[in-house]
């Protein structure tokens, strides 16, 4: 049977737009209902039983058994020999990678990540004290399919940030170690690393156990049960986000080659049958090309089924009127990657005010972002880059303000407060700010 990928066809100008753009946009986030249930399940026990029950669900789920937790642990040394162990050029281009993720992060720290503090007139000192979280986990998808790049995306910002432990787990099914995830590891500087996965490497990592160490904060994507976890340890721990289907939105103006942007709109739809892949357009002879290399190219694709599932149930080639049409729709989905796949790039750019990461001209291929540009791979996604943003330094860092008033700034700032806490019925706020107050004689 023919694979066919049939995104929609639709046209701003047709009356049913708006109707059926909202229907080819609409994605719910709702989890199953047994699948909450099993993740309170599994949280309450690991937060009860520690190691014993992460052991149980290990075996349970990824069919790997140990005696002891602490057997699950990679040591630095395997980390390493992973790395010497892989061909050089997968040495050399995770090397690569980091580099320039790394220093991404660092111009990113540079500009926003620093503590700073004035003294006004009368020598009162104010700021902002900038401070790196102590210990995160990062999760690491593992099983179908692995992620080294996911491990240089989320522990090099923390390492550049300055956190002290940067505590790792991966699951590994049958006990099967991908060794580009061990080296990545290594290159990027975790500094522990546990063969677990699911809730209950959530749950180790938010509650501690006798051999997992507490973090204070987890990032990284997971399946259905990690991402359940992860709203449910929320506020005993931070989290990056949680993260939906993966999505690219492409804005063309007719002068990239159509088999580059066919291949573009692949790139996100070959994630899961759920991905979602539009192409913004005002020439509809260049949507038809568009469509022509899709057929052409999707028997060619491993992934081909995923794709055809993608792009037939929630892919889209949209004719609009104009460029400017095309930037104010795009603003409308905020998507999680939007590439400007035109000759005039930064004629565009200043439209676009939501997305994930903007990929500027027509050699800027989304994967370049994934792999090793240097910014952060990890994006909103579902609408959310309208208030949220790329994993950053600034994930893995705390802001504490700093206030020093003088003497002098005491007995004007003190008035102030005094007068505003009376009015809030709350007299020992008045009082001990007037207690500062010089008496009058």
């Amino acid at each position: 049977m023919k694979l066919v990928a049939a995104p929609a066809r639709l046209s701003t100008a047709a009356a049913t737009f708006e109707a059926d753009f909202a229907a080819r946009l609409h994605w719910s986030a709702d989890t199953d209902a047994a699948i909450e249930q099993r993740v309170a399940d599994i949280l309450a026990d690991v937060q009860k039983r520690g190691d014993a029950a992460v052991l149980e669900y290990t075996a349970r789920f990824d069919g790997l058994t140990a005696s002891q937790l602490s057997a699950l642990e990679l040591t630095q040394a395997e980390l390493k020999a992973a790395f010497d162990a892989i061909p050089q050029a997968q040495r050399d281009a995770l090397q690569a990678a980091a580099k320039r993720v790394r220093s991404y992060h660092e111009a990113q720290k540079k500009a926003s990540g620093e503590s700073w503090s004035y003294r006004d007139e009368d020598g009162t000192l104010l700021g902002q004290k900038v401070t790196p979280l102590d210990r995160v986990g990062i999760y690491v998808p593992g099983g179908k399919a692995a992620y080294p790049s996911s491990v240089l995306m989320n522990a090099i910002p923390a390492h550049v940030a300055g956190v002290g432990e940067i505590i790792m787990v991966v699951p590994t099914p049958k006990g099967e170690k991908n060794a580009l995830v061990l080296a990545a590891a290594y290159v990027a500087g975790v500094t522990r690393a546990f063969t677990i996965g699911g809730a209950q490497a959530v749950a180790a990592l938010a509650y501690g156990t006798e051999t997992v160490p507490k973090v204070d904060k987890i990032t990284g994507p997971g399946n259905a049960y990690v991402a359940s976890a992860k709203k449910r340890v929320f506020g005993t721990v931070g989290i990056d986000m949680i993260a939906g289907p993966s999505e690219i939105l492409v804005l063309a103006d007719g002068t990239t080659p159509p088999d580059w942007v066919a291949m573009d709109l692949f790139s996100q739809a070959e994630h899961d049958e759920l991905a979602q892949s539009i192409l913004l357009c005002p020439d509809a002879a260049y949507l038809d090309a568009v469509q022509r290399e899709i057929d052409r190219l999707l028997p060619t694709m491993p992934r081909a089924e995923i794709i055809a599932k993608s792009l037939s149930g929630r892919g889209a080639l949209i004719l609009t009127k104009d460029m400017e049409e095309a930037c104010a729709i795009s603003n409308r989905i905020a998507p999680e990657h939007l590439e400007v796949s035109s000759n005039e790039p930064h004629r565009w750019e200043p439209l676009l005010r939501h997305a994930g990461a903007i990929f500027l001209g027509a050699y800027t291929s989304e994967s370049l972002g994934d792999y090793c540009a240097g910014p952060n791979h990890v994006l909103p996604t579902s609408g959310t880059a309208r208030f949220s943003s790329p994993l950053g330094v600034y994930d893995f860092q705390k802001r504490s303000s700093l206030i020093e008033v003088s003497e002098a700034g005491a007995q004007v700032l003190g008035k102030i407060a005094a007068e505003l806490a009376y009015g809030e019925g709350l007299q020992a706020h008045a009082q001990a700010a007037e207690m500062r107050l010089k008496k009058q004689g």
